[in-house]
């Protein structure tokens, strides 16, 4: 790791970027499957969706990981054994005014075998990764099971992912 004047970085990446008053930290365990996105283009994703949410003051950290790093955060953080796609860990802001600060776990692995069983591309299903868990980092939530895809966070994600894919974002 290196320091940076905004944060620190894994050796080989870019520094934390977003706007005045946002950081994005991307990090990659080396020994997981390639991520289709560089990190600047997760940055600006992640940007974005803070800027749509209106928020001007975040610390968000990506963490992409194996499976089995991310069973373990699973466990640790839910209680449910096994690998998923996506852990993210909100804190709770102590005011209106404090920075949004989440820490959001990412496994490639999983995401990649989603997007075949689901027939989308692993672009799409990273992309959607990164704006789901920002938007978790949020407070938005969604019902586990049927009614998913029909809850208002699930159609704030899709209607942010289209907006960002017209803008060339990500």
């Amino acid at each position: 790791m290196r320091k940076t004047p905004r944060g620190t970085a894994a050796v080989g990446e870019d520094p934390p970027q977003g706007g005045p008053g946002i950081e994005i930290t991307v990090l990659r365990d080396r020994a997981t499957t390639r991520l289709p996105l560089a990190d600047r283009r997760i940055r600006a994703l992640a940007t974005y969706v803070l800027s749509r949410e209106s928020v001007r003051h975040a610390a968000v950290s990506f963490s992409f990981v194996g499976r089995r790093q991310i069973a373990t955060v699973h466990r640790r953080l839910t209680g449910v054994p096994g690998p998923t796609d996506i852990v993210t860990l909100q804190h709770v802001r102590w005011n209106t005014g404090a920075p949004v600060v989440g820490e959001i776990w990412i496994s490639p692995e999983v995401a990649r075998d989603n997007a075949r069983a689901l027939g989308t591309t692993f672009v799409d299903e990273c992309r959607r990764l990164v704006v789901h868990g920002v938007l978790h980092a949020l407070g938005w939530e969604h019902p586990e099971g049927d009614g998913r895809e029909q809850s208002p966070m699930w159609r704030r994600q899709e209607r942010l992912l289209r907006d960002a894919a017209r803008r060339g974002i990500a």
